[in-house]
């Protein structure tokens, strides 16, 4: 019977919000009385603009009770949840609703005595005090009355709740409520059943102080998983309870306006996820290190700290505290110059905090430290030069933060230095000579930063480094023989770069080298055709270069070798000896070269190959090739001259990802590449062919990427496609399909992209997300489609482009679809709807709106303004969105998928107009055109 009623209740919605509908409900299931009682509430406050509420409500707000009449059932009201087999209203939500003004003592809420849930937070009830009546609604298990502006007592009646499990009285901070210790035992005494408490009530001046004694009721709640006791509102003298210990299901503890001892008991709460002990004003709360340590070991769930400005610097902790590790633990602030006074530290870890300002100048007291790591958080301002003081230190991290300028000169003092990472920062200009007393540096990271010039000759006498990386940076000029005296390096980064000139030889005597990483240059010429001495190799990527010539030989055997990238350069050839069995190679990707001939015959030999690129090079696949990767999964063959599909595909049976995309294949579509059982297939484009016929029965029922675009397919699509049951994008667009679109597509649970344009589809539309929410695009423009627009799209909850145009689609404005909140781009040119434009009937009717094509249709009437006035992101104001042109992006994720670019026509100024790619700052494309009378 419930879900009877659920159906009927949205179908209800469903009609209302369009006046393509019917607009009334047969039968009112909501209890007149309190119907009544509701409306009379409504009638005691005023709304208030947006404005007043978008510090509260994040701009969230919107006034609820609007949607408050007589002609509607109440239960269908914004913000009124009913139990549906009685009609009582049980939930009342009124957050962020714009109320404005004084709660009636006597008001006819308190009528509602079947409420469970009542939130009236973030409104404005103007100083009013709590209503003493508010112990009549005695079925309540949520209340939440936050940030409401009531102020004065809390009165004992609210005690009477004795079923709640949450309540949240927080105020804003400027009004305050008072609570007397009668009240506050009554009210813990009788919550038996409370899991979240939140009472950060009042300032430090409330002349009613409460203290929590130590056998309080407050340590009896056990189900207790949120504390929230904040701000003065307790004896500003009283200290945190040792009790707080018994409350082991805490998982969110929040306490301020407390000061003297954090007891050692706070340890126990090993199930704690956020804690907050952060004093306010004056007050002072020290932390020992016996009860820090305790923390520490014991809080393993923990994901949020703040103990901004408590009190650590204790004698207790700075005479003996030899490691302090508090990554990534979410403190924020800035550090005290009193971290100066912890002058026994050997380590000091903050990495993956939330701290920022500049590194204070006391940290160059710390003359003991070993490791300084202040990774991850976010620093700026210059580096103290009492950094140099740290003469024993050996392990400096200071990436991933904002530290500007050239590179701190201070750092050559540290002559113990074996580690130094200053990566991802916004230092800059060429390298100063700050490394030549650094002679135990063995790992240093100067990568993602904007140094500039050559590289200097300091690095040569570096002779213990192992790790250096220098990429994503702005060097350039040719690589200097500087590297010949690293004996001792095994990994050298220099990508992203503006490296020019040849490939340099000294590199290849490095026998120790594990990883090198030259790609993103512009380095030319060939590579040196001595055989190498990289023997130990595990990656060599040389990609995105200008490297030309013949690929020599070695580079394709070296044993350890899993993965070689050469692709994006100008090589023209591979050597014409037959290259070495190499096992190890897994992964070689050439594609984007020059390459032109018969598919690389020296290449039969790398038989354990998992991933092979060849793509946009001049390269053709003979018939009778015989070539067997049998453990190939990622064959990427597009824009090649191909002209039928690789017959060596017979072979292949772990098959993943195939791309032959842009290709001159003619023809159907071979019966053995259809009937092939790659079960683990899961990406194939064959776009941009010329394949004819029909589209066959594949059998891949893994498959979830299937693009065909571009092609001269024809005739209705098999039933089959709907077996492929994990499919994300279906792209048949630019074909010649016909016949209806088989209706279980709508069924595809995981289809984010469908893009069937350009073809010759007809009949009524498939009712698209019956089973799925996920449909981000839906494109079917340019066929001929008929009918009405399927109501089933209201549960494609995050669509964002729907082009229907050039049609024959018979319907009224689909008003409804206003309630897509994600909705983007919606195109309904050229079709046959009809009669006036209606008015959506949500607050936030097409709220992302940017881009609305009417035009073409045979709309009738006046255009009202208010359709307009909701497409609140089609509006610019001055001085935004001034920086680079930013694009929609598609929400597919693939290794190999990177977006999927929604193309639309449209017609501005009575042409027809192709956007190739939407831009994310486009404001206003809007067409709407009227039968003329």
């Amino acid at each position: 019977m419930g879900r009877f009623f659920f159906f009927y209740s949205f179908l209800c919605f469903v009609l209302l919000i369009s006046e393509c509908f019917s607009s009334s409900f047969d039968h009112h299931i909501c209890s007149p009385t309190e119907a009544s009682a509701l409306l009379q509430f409504k009638q005691s406050f005023q709304n208030m603009s947006e404005e007043y509420f978008s510090f509260l409500c994040d701009g969230a707000s919107f006034p609820k009770t609007e949607s408050w009449n007589e002609s509607r059932d109440c239960c269908s009201w914004d913000g009124v949840t009913c139990d549906l087999l009685n009609g009582h209203v049980i939930g009342l939500d009124l957050s962020c609703s714009q109320l404005f003004g004084t709660f009636h003592p006597n008001s006819s809420l308190f009528q509602l005595h079947h409420l469970h849930t009542l939130n009236l937070a973030y409104n404005i009830f103007n100083h009013s005090s709590i209503p003493h009546n508010i112990g009549r609604l005695r079925s309540l298990r949520h209340l939440n009355l936050s940030c409401s502006f009531f102020s004065g007592k809390i009165p004992t009646e609210i005690s009477y709740l004795s079923n709640l499990v949450s309540l949240d009285l927080s105020p804003p901070n400027e009004y305050d409520l008072q609570l007397d210790e009668r009240t506050f035992e009554a009210m813990l005494h009788n919550f038996t059943n409370l899991e979240l408490l939140a009472l950060p009530l009042g300032d430090i001046s409330s002349l009613i102080p409460v203290s929590i004694h130590p056998n309080s009721s407050l340590f009896k709640l056990h189900h207790l998983h949120t504390l929230n006791l904040v701000n003065g509102y307790f004896n500003p003298s009283s200290s945190i309870p040792h009790n707080i210990g018994r409350l082991r299901n805490l998982r969110h503890l929040e306490l301020s306006g407390f000061d003297g001892k954090i007891p050692t008991e706070i340890s126990y709460l090993n199930n704690l996820v956020s804690l907050d002990l952060s004093p306010p004003y004056e007050y002072e709360l020290q932390l020992d290190e016996r009860t820090f340590e305790a923390m520490l070991q014991n809080f393993t769930n923990l994901e949020i700290l703040s103990l901004s400005e408590v009190n650590i610097s204790s004698p207790n902790i700075s005479s003996s505290l030899t490691e302090l590790d508090i990554s990534y633990t979410g403190i924020s602030g800035s550090i005290p110059d009193s971290i100066g006074t912890l002058k026994s530290l050997n380590i000091l870890s903050l990495q993956g905090c939330q701290f920022s300002g500049s590194i204070p100048d006391s940290i160059g007291t710390l003359k003991s430290l070993n490791i300084l790591s202040l990774q991850g958080c976010q620093f700026s301002g210059s580096i103290p030069d009492s950094i140099g003081n740290l003469t024993q230190i050996t392990e400096l991290i200071l990436s991933f933060n904002h530290f500007p300028g050239h590179n701190p000169s201070t750092i050559s003092k540290l002559k113990h230095l074996t580690r130094l990472d200053l990566s991802s920062n916004s230092f800059s200009g060429e390298i100063l000579d700050v490394f030549s007393n650094l002679q135990k540096l063995s790992y240093l990271d100067l990568s993602s930063n904007s140094f500039s010039g050559e590289i200097p000759d300091v690095f040569s006498n570096l002779q213990e480094l192992y790790y250096l990386d220098l990429s994503s940076n702005s060097f350039s000029g040719e690589i200097p023989d500087v590297f010949s005296n690293l004996q001792e390096l095994r990994y050298l980064r220099l990508s992203e770069n503006s490296f020019i000139g040849p490939f340099p030889a000294s590199i290849l005597n490095l026998t120790h080298l594990k990883n090198l990483d030259m790609s993103s240059n512009s380095l030319s010429g060939p590579l040196p055709s001595n055989p190498s001495m990289l023997q130990n190799v595990l990656s060599l990527d040389l990609s995105y270069n200008s490297l030309n010539g013949t690929i020599p030989s070695w580079v394709f055997s070296l044993p350890l070798l899993p993965s070689l990238s050469l692709q994006h350069n100008r090589f023209r050839g591979l050597a014409d000896e037959v290259i070495k069995t190499n096992p190890t190679l897994k992964e070689l990707h050439l594609s984007n070269n020059q390459l032109s001939g018969s598919f690389p015959q020296s290449l039969v030999n790398l038989t354990n190959l998992e991933t092979l690129g060849i793509s946009s090079n001049n390269i053709t696949v003979d018939e009778g090739m015989n070539i067997t990767f049998l453990s190939l999964s990622s064959l990427f063959l597009s824009s090649c001259q191909l002209k039928d599909f690789p017959h060596f595909l017979r072979n292949v049976k772990t098959l993943v990802y195939l791309d032959i995309s842009n290709n001159k294949i003619r023809g159907q579509i071979p019966d053995w590449f259809s009937g092939m059982r790659w079960d683990s297939l899961q990406f194939l484009n064959l776009s941009h062919n010329s394949l004819t016929g029909h589209l066959p029965q594949f059998r891949y029922h893994n498959l979830q990427y299937l693009d065909l675009k571009f092609n001269s397919l024809q005739g209705p699509l098999p039933l089959s496609i709907c077996n492929m049951s994990s499919l994300i994008l279906l792209d048949l667009s630019h074909n010649y399909f016909s016949d209806s679109v088989p209706h279980c597509l709508g069924s595809v649970a995981s289809l984010m992209v469908l893009d069937l344009r350009r073809n010759d589809f007809t009949g009524s539309l498939p009712p698209l997300c019956v089973h799925s929410t996920s449909l981000s695009t839906i494109v079917i423009n340019g066929n001929r489609f008929e009918g009405p627009v399927p109501v089933s799209l209201l549960k494609c909850n995050g669509l964002l482009v729907l082009d229907m145009g050039n049609n024959a689609i018979n319907d009224t404005f689909p008003a409804w679809l206003g309630i897509l909140q994600e909705l983007q781009v919606l195109i309904l040119k050229s079709n046959k709807f009809h009669g006036p434009i209606s008015m959506c009937q949500t607050k936030f009717c097409f709220p992302k709106l940017r881009i609305f094509d009417l035009s073409r249709n045979d709309f009738s009437g006046s255009l009202p303004a208010k359709v307009f006035g909701n497409f609140k992101a089609m509006i610019k104001l001055d001085g935004e969105d001034t920086g680079n042109i930013k694009y929609m992006e598609s929400a597919l994720y693939s290794p190999f998928v990177t977006s999927y670019e929604d193309l639309l026509s449209l017609v501005i100024k009575g042409q027809d107009i192709e956007l190739e790619r939407i831009s994310a700052i486009m404001t206003t494309i809007l067409k709407v055109s009227f039968r003329k009378h």
